[in-house]
């Protein structure tokens, strides 16, 4: 039998095979239709006498299942909508479960969410040992819990503890993790299997142990006592994490444990009621728009139709931590070779060094091969002169802040390097069209803007200046993307779009911290209302030096407000340029106790300061996150991002704006233009012009636009 998505063929050893492969699409995913063409297929397998087994496999070369249709969730109106998806999806299978014949997942590459859900379902798993085969449930984080069964099967698969990790943090194991924790029966190479699957198939129904656990495992989750202290510190460390921001996690301890406690059905219950009210809340609809928006961006050149050059050769200027940094995703995620150019060995040496260290992490934690890791550190080479430059495709600069040597870099490499070979600048502050104002080729010149450290942040900014070539974007673009990073095309201009908005929002913190507020209060309210970090430990990690070397260009570029407080002269001249001299605000190295951040009490000395509270934690809060609104405002009324799509999306991944707010512009209008208008005025009206709202602001209050419909 065939339907639209589901196929059966009947093997001659009497195995069947049920291929799923939706027409037209890369991978598969479920949606709702599905329920009775699966229905129409299980009454033709029941009524099929002689079938000793199934197999369920996916028609796609490189997917599984990736998950569920997501647009289904934004169609529902109501929480009971919502329930009754969760509802069918569980009922779906539980048909799966129930039958009488073993029914064997064979799975190759992604298997999450609503697919892991599917195959948890069936009677065995087997997985291939290619590294495109992950598994797990990610609905956390978009602001849900998986919704179709996973909460109860996944804790009878792996355990207790092993589950909640998982369905908590939405982690992803790979098959050979899948197996060792008990999610996965048996791991084969991709070639066998289909065959490994019908085998296992052939042996029958498997019986299903519990998970093996060692004594202390036994004891926390096999005794009531064990499982409450179990979910009690599950819950502080959760709450901790969270700062209460997001009550998918919560949920998901609440269902997981009425299953435990009350029994399969009563969890399903629970389950099924839970995803219909996350579905509801203001949360999951914010993460969801991040998850549409970037799946939107993939699909974009950033420049209309132009479509991208292939790289086959890149190079990086400068071995700091930058450009090891840049090195290493080019040589490593995007598997182009990379040569860097150092004024010293020592400089090649360490960025070198940098890949080798991140590399062996993987190697030792089984990630990759003892040869791939060979591989990759063998696409990595280095030179103090311009050799090698001659074929590259694209050069990203990393050099220092300064002008005249960033255009000394584009001059040589238009003599080094081919006609067409782009020069993208990793500047964070200086406008792109002064870095080739004196250019041969000022159309292949453009910013890459990388955010520290590079292998882990997501966000690039594309930076294209007024005659950037429309081909020179769509391959940067491409590059950055190849790269694993989400890039953002945004208009030239000092401080582009990011730390534009970030230095205003430091700014700020500092005024307050000048003002007496305390370091770590500043911080603790900051982190409370969603940052993975305060402002005071950003500028510590950045450093101090970076700051004070930014902060002239914004206030020359773009005025007044730019001005930073009084504060960096007197700490640089203290020698403290934060963490990385083991010097800044807080305590680092020998100084510093064991698992516990201290700040520095000496800087208050420095700054002539001493610290008297008088502002509660949203108040320090509000006017922080307000300069950075009130700025993300300006910047699109200029036009240096596109739409508040593109600013959301920067906010988030490039500093760490909290995702459960959606970005400045979904906050904005959560908040509503008019009340931001009316913070902005108050603050202006006590503190002088830096909180003078943006025009567009103010227009929007007046006529009670929206940036989102």
């Amino acid at each position: 039998m065939t339907t639209n998505s589901f196929s059966l063929q009947i093997r001659d050893d009497q195995i069947g095979v049920i291929t799923m492969d939706i027409a037209g699409e890369s991978m598969n995913i479920l949606k709702a239709a599905f329920a009775d063409e699966i229905s129409s297929l299980l009454s033709e397998i029941n009524a099929n006498t002689q079938l000793k087994g199934l197999v369920f496999i996916s028609g796609k070369a490189d997917s599984f299942i990736a998950g569920a249709d997501i647009s289904m969730l934004d169609a529902c109106h109501t929480a009971a909508e919502a329930e009754a998806i969760g509802r069918m999806g569980q009922q779906m299978f539980d048909q799966l479960e129930q039958l009488k014949i073993p029914l064997v997942a064979a799975i190759h590459g992604p298997c999450l969410g609503g697919g892991l859900e599917l195959a948890m379902a069936c009677h065995a798993r087997v997985a291939t040992s290619d590294s495109k085969t992950v598994m797990g449930l990610p609905e956390v984080q978009l602001g849900l819990l998986p919704g179709s069964g996973g909460t109860q099967r996944l804790p009878r698969l792996v355990g207790l503890q092993k589950a909640l990790d998982m369905i908590l943090t939405g982690k992803q194991l790979r098959a050979s993790q899948a197996k060792k924790a008990g999610l996965v029966d048996e791991v084969v190479p991709q070639s066998i299997l289909l065959d490994a699957a019908v085998q296992r198939a052939l042996k029958g129904k498997i019986v299903r142990e519990q998970p093996a656990l060692n004594l202390v495992g036994k004891v926390l989750e096999r005794t009531p006592f064990g499982r409450n202290v179990l979910f009690n510190q599950a819950r502080k460390q959760t709450l901790k994490k969270t700062q209460g921001n997001y009550p998918a996690p919560i949920k998901i301890l609440d269902v997981i444990k009425t299953g435990v406690d009350s029994g399969m059905q009563a969890g399903l219950a629970a389950e099924a009621k839970a995803f219909g009210e996350l579905c509801m809340t203001k949360e999951s609809a914010a993460l969801r728009s991040l998850f549409f928006a970037t799946t939107q961006m993939k699909k974009e050149t950033g420049a209309g139709d132009t479509k991208p050059q292939k790289v086959t050769k890149a190079a990086v200027l400068g071995g700091g931590l930058m450009g090891g940094g840049i090195a290493n995703v080019t040589a490593t995620k995007a598997g182009v070779p990379v040569r860097i150019k150092d004024i010293s060995e020592e400089g090649i040496s360490n960025a070198l060094k940098y890949s080798y260290s991140l590399l062996q992490k993987k190697f030792k934690r089984r990630f990759i091969s003892k040869a791939e890791m060979q591989k990759q550190l063998l696409r990595i080479t280095g030179t103090t002169d311009y050799s090698g430059f001659h074929d590259a495709d694209i050069v990203v600069e990393a050099v220092f802040e300064d002008l005249a040597l960033k255009q000394k870099m584009v001059s040589d490499i238009e003599q080094h390097c081919h006609d067409s070979t782009i020069f993208a600048s990793n500047t964070s502050s200086l406008p792109i069209n002064q870095i080739a104002a004196k250019a041969t080729r000022p159309e292949n010149v453009i910013g890459l803007h990388y955010f520290s450290p590079v292998d882990k942040m997501p966000l690039v900014e594309v930076i294209a200046h007024d005659t950037t070539s429309e081909q020179t974007i769509a391959t940067t673009v491409a590059f950055a993307r190849k790269q694993g990073k989400t890039p953002i095309v945004v208009k030239d201009g000092a401080g582009f779009y990011v730390n534009r908005i970030l230095a205003l929002y430091m700014n700020e913190a500092a005024n307050i911290l000048l003002e007496g507020e305390p370091v770590e209060k500043i911080d603790k309210a900051l982190v409370k209302f969603g940052f993975p970090v305060g402002p005071i430990t950003l500028l510590d990690e950045v450093g101090i030096d970076v700051g004070a070397k930014i902060s002239p260009i914004l206030a020359h570029e773009l005025g007044e407000r730019f001005v930073a407080p009084a504060a960096f002269d007197k700490l640089l001249a203290d020698g403290r340029k934060g963490k990385k001299t083991e010097k800044g605000f807080y305590l680092y190295g020998k100084n510093a106790a064991k698992g516990k951040k201290q700040v520095d009490e000496s800087v208050y000395g420095v700054l002539s300061l001493t610290p008297a509270p008088k502002l509660n934690t949203d108040e320090i809060s509000s006017r922080c996150i307000v300069q950075m609104l009130n700025e993300a405002v300006r910047t699109l009324e200029e036009g240096i991002i596109a739409s508040p799509r593109d600013g959301d999306i920067g906010a988030i991944f490039g500093i760490g704006f909290p995702p459960f707010l959606g970005g400045p512009f979904r906050y904005i209008d959560q908040l509503g233009a008019d009340n931001l208008v009316a913070q902005l005025r108050n603050l202006e009206s006590r503190f002088g012009p830096r909180f003078s709202p943006a025009a567009l602001l103010v227009t929007m209050a007046e006529q009670k636009q929206r940036f989102y419909n």
